[in-house]
């Protein structure tokens, strides 16, 4: 039998330890991201977090993440109000305006003299319109 699975504590150990490393990179590489994506610090300064992220990773992200962590949550909370605020923007630019009742009747006039509909079409719609 596989020496890995010879008893269920063994099991459970390996486990915590593959969940912490998981959580290690996933930690190291949102200080990654964040150091770069932060247009307040000067290319030394990014080039001093990297040098100490790659070199000594647990305790450089742990370091980032005491000195920085305010700032990070800031830069997330604007990103996040900015994307809200153009999907809004998306959303009304798609939506449309709305239009009165008098362009609704306006529109379906033009209609009935092309000849798309005829008077009792145009007679529904402008009691639509005016509904």
């Amino acid at each position: 039998m596989d020496a890995m699975t010879t008893d269920f504590g063994e099991v459970l150990l390996w486990s915590f330890w593959f969940f912490i490393w998981i959580a290690a990179l996933m930690a190291w590489f949102r200080c990654l991201f964040d150091m770069f994506g932060d247009h307040t610090l000067s290319g030394w300064a990014k080039a001093g977090w990297a040098l100490l992220l790659i070199f000594v990773p647990w305790v450089g992200a742990l370091i980032y993440l005491i000195a920085r962590g305010r700032s990070m949550t800031e830069r997330q909370q604007s990103q996040a109000a900015q994307m809200q605020a153009a999907q809004a923007d998306y959303i009304k630019q798609v939506a449309g305006t709305p239009t009165s009742a008098a362009d609704q009747i306006a529109g379906a006039k033009a209609l009935l003299d092309s000849g798309t509909i005829n008077q009792s079409e145009f007679d529904a719609l402008k009691a639509k319109a005016l509904a």
